[in-house]
């Protein structure tokens, strides 16, 4: 079992070029990957995308990329002459009509707004996609690893919830065959309370009570459950993605107890229904960091 929450980090380096993934995951419904990149680094995008769909099926994963090459080729400076021949030209006739100091040097031109301009090489997309996926592969690795530690707590927490849950169920099912013998002696001491012993339809009373039993019957109900239960355990004990499958049968677990606790007509089974679906409601916030 893994949780959808953690973090990894990865870092590649070859021939001057260094790239590093961070991923830091959450709980979603479905595998949901966000990841601003800036436009020379456009062509990881896919690559990305794919290995951690292979190792991820469902969070929301934010990822962040760190990209330097210090590469010798790398970057190249330009100077713009045609500008820099306007700037001197310019300042030459300004010195023609006011006399001014000439101070103009290179060093001094060359600070000139838009004279020199910075150019980035162009990048080796294949090298970049190699990077991409190795730095990824780390970070997935402890990303992963995180889940896992996270998913064995969870685990742990699922099997004693579920576990209280079971004996609750089984409270509820020692207590309801006494319940319409309970409903009998009730109903008979209050009509005998009321009418002479000769006055009593014994027929009546047996059918009323037959009638009750009937209506808070709750073992199919209770089948149910059981079986639910069974379902959820083989799906702690799993290696694949369980997530979806054990929330669909937590909302299964609360409609058998909504039912039961609507045909309970005794305090016992209610309070015991009651607990039953506090534990459930415990399960159901657990699972929904469940991958």
């Amino acid at each position: 079992m893994k949780s959808m929450t953690g973090y990894g980090k990865g870092v590649a380096s070859q021939d001057g070029r260094e790239l590093t993934v961070e991923l830091k995951s959450v709980n979603h419904r479905f595998l949901d990957v966000s990841m601003r990149l800036p436009r020379v680094l456009s062509c990881i995008e896919d690559p990305l995308r794919s290995e951690i769909g292979k190792r991820l099926s469902r969070g929301h994963v934010d990822v962040f990329v760190n990209y330097r090459n210090t590469r010798n080729d790398a970057k190249s400076v330009r100077v713009d002459e045609t500008l820099l021949s306007a700037y001197v030209k310019a300042a030459r006739e300004a010195n023609a009509s006011l006399s001014l100091r000439d101070d103009l040097t290179l060093a001094c031109v060359l600070r000139l707004p838009d004279v020199t301009e910075i150019i980035s090489s162009e990048e080796d997309n294949d090298a970049l996609i190699r990077l991409a996926v190795e730095a990824a592969g780390r970070a997935l690795d402890a990303l992963v690893a995180m889940r896992e530690a996270e998913g064995r707590r969870l685990q742990t927490a699922l099997e004693a919830g579920v576990a209280n849950m079971d004996g609750f169920r089984e409270q509820i099912l020692a207590r309801a065959p006494f319940v319409p013998e309970d409903y009998r002696k009730k109903l008979n001491e209050r009509i005998e309370s009321v009418l002479t012993d000769a006055e009593i339809d014994r027929a009546r009373l047996a059918t009323e009570v037959a009638l009750f039993a009937d209506r808070c019957c709750i073992d199919e109900e209770l089948v149910r459950l059981k079986s639910h239960i069974a379902q959820f355990r083989t799906y702690l004990l799993s290696d694949e993605p369980v997530g979806r499958n054990m929330d669909f049968i937590v909302q299964e677990m609360n409609r058998e107890c909504n039912t039961i606790g609507s045909k309970a007509n005794d305090s016992v089974l209610t309070a015991a229904v009651l607990a039953c679906k506090a534990e459930i409601e415990k399960l159901r916030e657990q699972i929904q960091n469940v991958e």
